[in-house]
């Protein structure tokens, strides 16, 4: 598999994860501590988010400090609120004069499904991912936001195979586009460039991938899917300067990435959320076609590389948690 950079690439942008192996779950901190300006689209129908409101580009705060993905649903949100004691720690945040107020939106997906749900990331672990951040290629598939994460699970989660968390740049020009994400997807996860399902809901008996669009479209019909109960997250990140307005379209069109890699995408069941930030540090800027290209194309290879990076998640029978088995994408190969 050919290296297609990293977020971490981008100037001005750290990574972290935290990863708790007891289910497995954790959370991914995405740091610019100098600040960014912030943008975010949610296209799936059932999000949990924090702080999103204020990248609106009408409201008034321009810059964040931090964006943190987490497993654990709505629990993990509170995931944010260790980064913002981090980063307050760091002398990092918007400064009202008798302090500083470190702002830090947030994304959940839904792993509660896979171990003991009681574990689940809090502000500690939000936390421990800022102290692990750093501009080294972040580590990818089962770590982070993704370490809980399954994909292709509309036929059951018995059926279902090891999503994860990936990241992927491009480079125009002197200017770099990077996306992490983290893939918890109801639907398959596919090759953007050739289309071939490389994750997803496999055979009655296991042993191969079905292409959930063209079973659909023949008429197998879905197991009925708790709404919320799966989300593809991800930040999107460039050195260009770009404005709010900016951060927020190259937020939506960063979706187009995903309908290229997971289909079906934005479903009823899904919180599809992506986040743009922009440093600014190359001190230049590209018009917003390339850099619209750029961002769909980092998503959509990041979204790849979170499968193609997973490995293999057996989990036995407990007493607050069913069996689970998730094969990864190299299984069935």
């Amino acid at each position: 598999m050919a290296p297609v950079g990293s977020i971490t690439l981008v100037q001005g942008i750290e990574v972290g994860h935290f990863t708790d192996t007891r289910r497995p779950t954790g959370c991914t901190a995405i740091l610019a501590q100098a600040g960014a300006v912030g943008g975010v689209d949610v296209r799936g129908a059932a999000p949990g988010t924090r702080e999103t409101d204020l990248l609106h580009p009408t409201n008034l705060v321009e810059r964040v400090h931090a964006i943190m993905l987490a497993g654990g649903s709505a629990w993990g949100l509170d995931a944010a609120s260790g980064a913002m004691r981090w980063l307050e720690e760091q002398g990092v945040g918007l400064d009202i004069g008798v302090g500083r107020i470190p702002l830090v939106p947030a994304a959940v997906l839904f792993d509660v499904q896979v171990g003991d749900m009681r574990i689940r990331p809090d502000a500690q672990a939000g936390y421990a991912a800022c102290v692990a951040a750093s501009s080294a290629m972040p580590a990818q598939g089962n770590v982070g936001a993704g370490a809980g994460a399954a994909v292709g699970k509309i036929f059951g989660m018995h059926r279902a195979m090891k999503g994860g968390i990936g990241t992927a740049s491009v480079t125009v020009d002197g200017i770099t586009m990077g996306a992490i994400i983290a893939c918890n997807a109801l639907g398959d996860v596919l090759n953007p460039d050739t289309a071939q399902v490389v994750a997803g809901a496999r055979s009655p008996d296991g042993r191969s991938l079905i292409d959930t669009r063209r079973a659909l479209l023949r008429g197998d019909l879905p197991q009925p899917v708790l709404a919320g109960s799966n989300t593809t997250i991800g930040v999107i990140a460039t050195d260009a300067i770009i404005t709010k307005a900016q951060a927020n379209r190259l937020a939506t069109v960063g979706h187009d990435g995903l309908a290229r890699a997971i289909n079906p995408v934005h479903t009823m069941s899904d919180g599809d959320t992506l986040f743009c930030l922009g440093t600014g540090a190359s001190g230049r800027s590209l018009g917003m076609m390339v850099l619209a290209t750029m961002a769909a194309e980092a998503v959509a290879q990041a979204t790849l590389r979170a499968v193609l990076h997973a490995n293999r998640l057996q989990i036995e029978a407990g007493e607050n948690h069913k069996a689970v088995h998730l094969p990864s994408a190299a299984d069935l190969q």
